[in-house]
């Protein structure tokens, strides 16, 4: 049983936490789910101890409630963010098993907003950087790792482009390289 009194939310209060999931969880106040967003989820990024915390409660309440699967995605998409999230979230596998079979469930249906449900997943996978940069991948840069040196490598993908190049903020992007697929029987994990 959680000690609400011990746990913080992103505005640094206690106890606030689980009226509001008493009040979600009766139907009583529809402005309660704006007020759990603020303080489990802040501004859609900032997370907090009472965002694990929240978990379970928000878990038992998402296969009937898309507020709440979407809201407990979000917290698992921050757990990076939070300098205990990864402990915090390992004391709720269950929860997230379950979670993570509901949003596969939905994305079977194809929904519009499937790519923010495919980044859902990837994080309730544990894939928190996946899920991170996924955007909608028609026109961004993404700074990554190069695979074989590790060296910092811009990736385009858009309007401006499809490369891989070295970002130097004086001279632009030089070494410009194109991206070409990779073999799909040498990735492994999320990128297969």
């Amino acid at each position: 049983m959680t000690d609400w009194t011990q746990v913080v939310d992103a505005h640094g209060a206690v106890g606030r936490v689980p009226l509001l999931l008493d009040q979600v969880e009766r139907e009583e106040v529809p402005e309660a789910w704006d007020e759990l967003w603020d303080r489990l989820c802040l501004h859609g990024e900032t997370v907090s101890a009472a965002s694990f915390a929240a978990l379970p409660r928000l878990a038992a309440l998402a296969p009937a409630c898309a507020q709440a699967l979407e809201l407990a995605s979000a917290i698992v998409r921050g757990t990076l963010r939070h300098p205990d999230g990864e402990a915090l979230l390992a004391g709720c596998p269950n929860e997230v098993a379950r979670l993570r079979k509901l949003v596969d469930q939905r994305l079977r249906t194809r929904p519009a907003y499937y790519n923010r449900l495919f980044g859902d997943l990837l994080a309730l996978a544990g894939q928190y950087h996946w899920s991170a940069s996924m955007g909608d991948f028609t026109d961004d840069f993404y700074a990554v790792s190069c695979p074989d040196c590790e060296a910092e490598v811009t990736i385009a993908v858009g309007d401006y482009g499809s490369y891989a190049a070295i970002r130097d903020w004086d001279q632009g992007d030089t070494e410009r390289r194109p991206l070409r697929p990779a073999q799909p029987e040498k990735l492994r994990d999320p990128g297969r």
